[in-house]
């Protein structure tokens, strides 16, 4: 297993996890959970891979884009009830604080990347696995997603991982609180209305829809993408007009490399920009 020591300084090309399954396909990387015999659910080792893929993929400049999947058909199933929630069930205040900062540092670590990361979403994707997808930039869903925030559902309470933060700014104050409090399975056609998903692909096309907005995005101006993703994180904690001055200076940055240069050149020449992330 890659350790958190060396993970920052790997090449995602070189990182060899053992807690799921990793692909490179140009500029696009893709992260399957991969325990398809139990719905992909997440253990203390996987959770800790996972943050280590996601801080490697900061200093990492070939891959622009990430997608993660499941395997078999689901997304995930959250955390495994016999190897996680069993054994917390023993663990004294202290230790239980560890656990949930590590789990809480997958989703800082997903979000601290200058990559889009596309959730491509199938199946079962409940508790931890639902916050994955939440905490990604884009999700793609099928008829089939079945999304579940199920904290309440074991006696915990919905803010877990960043859900009472994020998950109001995706899909709204109303509709998050209930399913926080409910723990009630949003299905894939709902899950798109209410805006958790961007849009549903069919069950055979979900992974490779991911993949294919992925290579668009990793084809785009990827250092304004990672300008882009970077504001929308700031601007949470941010008044208008804060927000305002500080895309301005992102702007102005975004103005000062070759890519807006070559859009330009290439508008003036009727041409369509080929952009290169610098």
């Amino acid at each position: 297993m890659t350790t958190l020591a060396n993970a920052t300084t790997l090449p995602l090309a070189a990182f060899q996890p053992q807690h799921f399954a990793l692909s490179m396909a140009g500029k696009v990387a893709t992260v399957t959970l991969n325990r398809p015999e139990k719905k992909n659910p997440l253990t203390f080792a996987s959770y800790r891979e996972l943050t280590d893929f996601f801080l490697a993929a900061q200093k990492e400049e070939d891959v622009k884009a990430i997608v993660v999947t499941g395997a078999g058909g689901n997304f995930s199933s959250g955390g495994d009830v016999f190897e996680i929630i069993g054994p917390l069930v023993a663990m004294e205040t202290k230790d239980l604080l560890k656990f949930t900062r590590m789990t809480g540092d997958l989703v800082k670590a997903i979000r601290a990347c200058p990559q889009p990361v596309i959730a491509a979403i199938d199946g079962v994707c409940a508790g931890a696995g639902a916050i994955i997808a939440m905490a990604s930039d884009l999700r793609l869903g099928t008829a089939e997603s079945k999304i579940a925030f199920l904290f309440n559902r074991v006696g915990l309470a919905g803010c877990d991982m960043g859900a009472c933060a994020m998950l109001p700014r995706i899909i709204g104050q109303g509709r998050a609180a209930e399913l926080l409090y409910t723990g009630r399975t949003l299905r894939g056609e709902e899950a798109e209305r209410g805006g958790f998903v961007n849009r549903l692909v069919a069950k055979e096309q979900g992974l490779a829809a991911g993949q294919a907005l992925a290579a668009e995005l990793a084809d785009g101006p990827t250092f304004a993408n990672a300008m882009t993703k970077r504001m929308l994180e700031m601007e949470w904690a941010m008044s208008v007009e804060s927000a305002i001055e500080a895309e301005a200076v992102a702007q102005a940055l975004c103005m000062q490399t070759e890519d807006f240069a070559r859009a330009y050149h290439a508008f003036a020449n009727k041409q369509k920009p080929v952009f290169e992330g610098n």
